[in-house]
């Protein structure tokens, strides 16, 4: 290869990069954006109105959302009270049949076993297996 005719290439190269760097004349094609100045349209006042029906559209669907999200919340907050309720309640009812259980253990008969009995029907007329006296 012919390193004159690369140096020439090179020469020709350099000549169309100007000093500041850029290739070439280029002609300015002025800033982008809107125009100081310049009067807006019908086509742009209803581009604008549009923009601004949806960004009330938007609002409108964002408040919304909040009030639903806010009864949801205060649902779920109800619904955790009552459940709360629910197991003390039972907590309760469990610590007082712990406690009877253990007098009956003690072969004691437990305060309230009487109103217990009534409450699930079972009564010592009714059913000889609560008899006080074992049947020999």
């Amino acid at each position: 290869m012919d390193f004159a005719g690369f140096d020439m290439m090179q020469a020709d190269n350099t000549d169309q990069i100007g000093a500041d760097g850029s290739r070439g004349e280029r002609k300015e094609s002025g800033k982008r954006g809107r125009k100081p100045g310049r009067k807006a349209e019908k086509s742009d006042m209803r581009a604008k109105l549009a923009q601004q029906m949806v960004l009330e559209r938007s609002r409108q669907s964002a408040r919304e959302c909040r009030a639903r999200k806010k009864l949801r919340y205060q649902y779920l907050e109800e619904l955790v009270a009552d459940r709360e309720k629910a197991v003390f309640a039972l907590r309760e009812e469990l610590e007082k049949y712990s406690q009877m259980s253990k007098e009956l253990a003690q072969n004691n008969i437990p305060q309230g076993m009487d109103d217990l009995l009534a409450e699930m029907g079972m009564t010592q007329a009714g059913n000889e297996a609560f008899d006080s006296k074992p049947s020999v």
